[in-house]
């Protein structure tokens, strides 16, 4: 079998948009940093209203899985909104978001998760699981999310609900790629 390190075409570094760290340049992450600057730029949220590249780990039945949040936006010391960015279809991704959303913190839910493919979106109530708009104009601006904020449901989810929603991400985001392993790039500061 071809020793295959990545599947993903590497075009050099880039310097994070939010953070100023500098990144492997590659079209995933360049898809990630046009939605941090939709996010300051177009939506009204500060850099330091948004964490870049949060994770879970899990272990479940043997399968070692690191889920990843592209961004999380916070406001007034909340944690608001999560986005995942993946390519492709957008259903397959919605589940994943919301469990994310969930257990990310354990004191509180993360009231909304948008799912995109740089191109479209999907904005959800992670609560229930809703669709509360698609598109890439379906992510809040800040102004939006500020006026929602009394109405939205930060109670974590029941202990013991946080074990499925884990075993939810641990499932939807194993990656196994045609090299028959993981597809992250060893070493790699990739989003």
């Amino acid at each position: 079998m071809a020793d295959i390190s990545s599947h993903h075409m590497i075009y050099g570094s880039l310097t994070d948009f939010v953070t100023g760290e500098p990144l492997v340049d590659t079209d995933d992450e360049r898809y990630r940093q046009k939605l941090a600057r939709l996010l300051v730029e177009e939506r009204g949220f500060t850099k330091n209203e948004l964490t870049m590249r949060r994770r879970i780990e899990t272990l479940f039945a043997g399968q070692f899985v690191v889920s990843k949040i592209d961004i999380v936006v916070s406001l007034a010391g909340r944690h608001l909104m999560v986005l995942r960015y993946g390519p492709g279809s957008l259903v397959t991704r919605e589940r994943p978001a919301i469990a994310a959303a969930r257990v990310l913190e354990e004191n509180q839910l993360i009231p909304l998760a948008v799912v995109t493919n740089g191109e479209d979106g999907e904005l959800l109530d992670a609560r229930t699981g809703k669709v509360l708009g698609t598109g890439l104009e379906a992510i809040p601006a800040k102004e939006a999310v500020l006026s929602m904020l009394p109405g939205l449901d930060f109670r974590p989810v029941a202990p013991e609900r946080r074990e499925p929603e884990l075993r939810i991400l641990n499932a939807f985001d194993v990656e196994t790629c045609c090299a028959r392993g993981p597809c992250a790039l060893p070493g790699a500061k990739e989003g």
